[in-house]
């Protein structure tokens, strides 16, 4: 079973909340990431269970959407924008900062995102899906560290706040 026993539960409230079970699929995904920080294939395959579909169903539903992660990432997912807005704000060297600064660290997880519909504030990168902007590669680093040390709070990867009691862990 990939969901804890705690989760399994809240898995069958939730699915228990629509008329067709098939449209709790989005719900699951994201307990799913909220329990391991990513969705593993055994959590699609529970999914695919609970909600009597086919895996590749669930997989095809979590690979559309850019904010489930199909594989482990860190504490942190930096998404930055390298759309039309953003390139001409230097988006794209951004993210080449970014991911020479953070490549070898397992906390941070730096991804080019298509667009972040915030062009007012390009150059624009997201912090576990808080948005920042407009930055620098300095100041990006600046407010990436700063999650790090707690001074900004941080949600999880699913977007619930993560408390001091998590940083600890």
């Amino acid at each position: 079973m990939a969901f804890s026993d705690d989760n399994r539960r809240k898995a069958q409230a939730l699915i228990a909340r629509y008329p067709v079970a098939k449209s709790a699929i989005l719900p699951l995904l994201h307990l799913a990431q909220e329990q391991d920080g990513w969705v593993s294939p055994a959590a699609m395959e529970e999914i695919a269970e609970l909600l009597e579909l086919a895996p590749a169903q669930v997989l095809g539903v979590c690979s559309f959407y850019t904010m489930f992660k199909r594989e482990p990432v860190g504490r942190f997912v930096v998404s930055v924008c390298t759309n039309v807005s953003c390139l001409v704000n230097r988006g794209p060297e951004l993210l080449e900062a970014l991911d020479a600064r953070y490549l070898d660290d397992d906390e941070v997880f730096v991804e080019e995102v298509e667009c972040l519909a915030a062009c007012d504030l390009a150059p624009v990168l997201q912090v576990n899906y808080e948005f920042h902007g407009p930055v620098t590669p300095e100041s990006a680093e600046t407010i990436i560290e700063e999650y790090r040390r707690g001074t900004r709070v941080a949600r999880s990867v699913s977007g619930t706040l993560i408390t001091s009691s998590d940083r600890e862990r």
